[in-house]
């Protein structure tokens, strides 16, 4: 069973929130969801999963330090987390606050790692936002990204 972890880090409970949401999508699709805060996640830990989805708040257009941590330190893992399928999420204070270019900051470091990311042609196209808590239009996109990711997975899997 393909087994996908969505980590997080939510100092306010708007991101901690989407991610259950992105956790719903995954279940919806019947793989194995595993939901931790990116603090309690060990670089290690990633190699077991075959995608993950990070979500982190905005801060000054970037992610927030614990999550960048926990990127920084699986720079041990470095070449084997190939071909794995990657995810983000987002919450702002506002429209234009930097939404897109966290989402982004965070599948460069996918990229990085050789993991593939699917975009959508609908909607939130990098990944979910919300302004500050998530409504009924930023759950369904956490839920859509849950799905495609697992989805996508799934078909690597075969």
């Amino acid at each position: 069973m393909a087994k996908i972890l969505v980590a997080y880090y939510s100092k306010g409970g708007n991101v901690k929130k989407m991610a259950e949401f992105v956790a719903k999508g995954v279940k919806e699709e019947s793989c194995e969801v595993t939901v931790k805060t990116v603090d309690s996640v060990l670089p290690d830990e990633l190699i077991h999963y075959d995608g993950f989805i990070f979500g982190s708040p905005t801060y000054y257009g970037q992610m927030a330090a614990p999550v960048k941590k926990l990127i920084d330190d699986s720079v041990i893992l470095h070449g084997k987390l190939e071909g794995k399928v990657g995810g983000a999420f987002t919450s702002s204070a506002n429209i234009g606050g930097g939404n897109e270019t966290t989402i982004l900051s965070i599948l460069q470091a996918f990229l990085i790692h050789g993991m593939l990311i699917q975009g959508t042609a609908k909607n939130d196209h990098y990944g979910p936002v919300a302004i500050g808590s998530p409504d009924n239009r930023a759950e369904k996109q956490c839920i859509a990204l849950g799905k495609r990711v697992a989805k996508l997975v799934k078909i690597i899997l075969i």
